[in-house]
């Protein structure tokens, strides 16, 4: 029996539940064997070869590669393991983060000083706030990725 699950209507957010452990094991597996520098070389190297060691689906590795931590989210993956994957890229937390809105590095930072995101707006999907879909991405690199 599937548990109800009330959080799906938070626009902008994948909570990161027992369902998704079990989608992204090895996706966040991956990842954690990163902290290995032996394994971040070996990533380097041949990126694709690495990660076809690893039992992910084909969507999860296509993510990894295109550096699409969305979809990585989406696939089951959590942010903190593949914080991993921007930390052997050189990539900050806040850099990580600012593109995964589409924001430049200092457009996410100047929002999280300020705040962060407004929940005016984002309570449900469906309503009109910055962090529905239909708002995403934003910022200048959101604008230029989008056309």
């Amino acid at each position: 029996m599937a548990l109800d699950k009330p959080y799906l209507d938070i626009p902008g957010t994948t909570i990161f539940d027992a369902e998704q452990s079990r989608k992204g094991y090895w996706l966040n597996q991956f990842c954690m064997s990163l902290m290995k520098e032996a394994n971040r070389s070996r990533f380097k190297a041949d990126e694709r070869a690495y990660l076809d060691e690893w039992p992910m689906t084909e969507e999860q590795k296509q993510a990894v590669l295109a550096r699409d931590l969305n979809r990585c989210i989406a696939l089951g993956g959590n942010i903190y393991f593949l914080a991993k994957i921007g930390a052997t890229d050189g990539r900050s937390f806040q850099q990580m983060a600012g593109s995964m809105t589409g924001m430049t590095e200092e457009e996410y930072r100047d929002m999280m000083i300020k705040g962060g995101r407004s929940a005016q707006g984002n309570r449900v999907v469906g309503e009109d706030g910055d962090a529905q879909a239909h708002r995403q991405p934003q910022g200048a690199a959101g604008r230029k990725a989008g056309g």
